[in-house]
């Protein structure tokens, strides 16, 4: 069973170094150009670099994504034989879906963005990512009850925040409070995907008197943490409960910390007075359309 629990810990690693780039990129991004000018801000669906750069996290991510997403896959066929809970045997499947959900709403991006797809514009795109998180949350730590079931409780909800950030810029892509909360989500997300796979697939970091999720088939056919006393577990759902606070806060006062270097390195650069190649550009046409995968308006 040690193999099942050292594979669930790989996906939770490989999703947190996924998701943390990608928050942190993303709201690097979005303050960028929210700075630039505030009253013309309006939230991309994916932030493109420089031509030089050639966009290399996007396609990093065409790539790992298939990869993590038939990594489960064999994972699901090699756990069939075994006598692990099935609820935890066919996990390994729903994460390999809901993988294979975000790698197509990439593909949705590049197709958009290098064929001048016009007819499905950014609010669609949104929309997908939304149904996305969405079904995430609906798959997120299935069959988990008791201290695993508030760990991944917790992540579901942070998907369905994630979700209804999407929504609203859907509706609205000048929301930077939108794109700013989805942003910190991924990077919120990240951390406590570590978490969870560190509290529930480790005994180095798991909690005091629980021992590490196994995978063992139950009577009921539920998975839980095994706690010795019924204190131990009481005390590791409070002692969740303020991870996750602590969570909450220093990733957000990271958020706001960046936020403001990043206002006070773009008042150093432009002397007090908004300038660079976004207002340049608007300045020239009053438009702030780019050309597909070739720029994005950073200083």
């Amino acid at each position: 069973m040690a193999s099942s629990a050292a594979s669930s810990l790989a996906t939770h690693v490989t999703a947190s170094l996924i998701l943390l780039p990608l928050g942190i990129r993303r709201l690097l991004c979005c303050t960028s150009l929210y700075l630039a000018d505030p009253s013309l801000y309006t939230s991309k669906i994916w932030y493109f670099s420089q031509p030089n750069s050639k966009n290399t996290d996007l396609y990093t991510l065409l790539i790992v994504l298939p990869l993590a997403s038939f990594s489960h896959i064999f994972i699901f066929l090699a756990s069939l034989s075994g006598s692990t809970n099935p609820t935890y045997t066919f996990s390994f499947l729903q994460h390999s879906f809901v993988i294979f959900l975000f790698w197509a709403l990439l593909l949705l991006i590049i197709l958009k963005e290098s064929f001048h797809l016009y007819s499905f514009p950014d609010n669609f795109v949104f929309i997908f990512a939304a149904i996305a998180f969405l079904i995430e949350f609906y798959m997120s730590g299935r069959g988990f009850v008791g201290l695993g079931g508030a760990l991944y409780g917790i992540l579901g909800g942070l998907s369905i925040a994630c979700a209804a950030c999407c929504i609203i810029l859907s509706v609205r892509p000048s929301a930077f409070f939108a794109e700013f909360l989805l942003s910190s989500g991924l990077v919120l997300k990240g951390t406590w995907v570590l978490q969870v796979g560190l509290s529930l697939y480790t005994d180095a970091f798991g909690l005091k008197g629980c021992a590490k999720i196994s995978g063992l088939a139950s009577p009921k056919g539920e998975l839980d943490v095994k706690c010795e006393l019924e204190d131990d577990r009481s005390r590791g759902v409070a002692l969740l409960n303020l991870l996750f606070v602590w969570h909450i806060i220093v990733v957000f006062m990271a958020n706001f910390m960046l936020f403001g270097l990043s206002n006070r390195n773009r008042n150093k650069r432009s002397g007090g007075e908004a300038s660079g190649p976004l207002l340049a550009q608007i300045g020239g046409s009053g438009d702030i359309s780019m050309h597909p995968l070739t720029e994005f308006e950073l200083e």
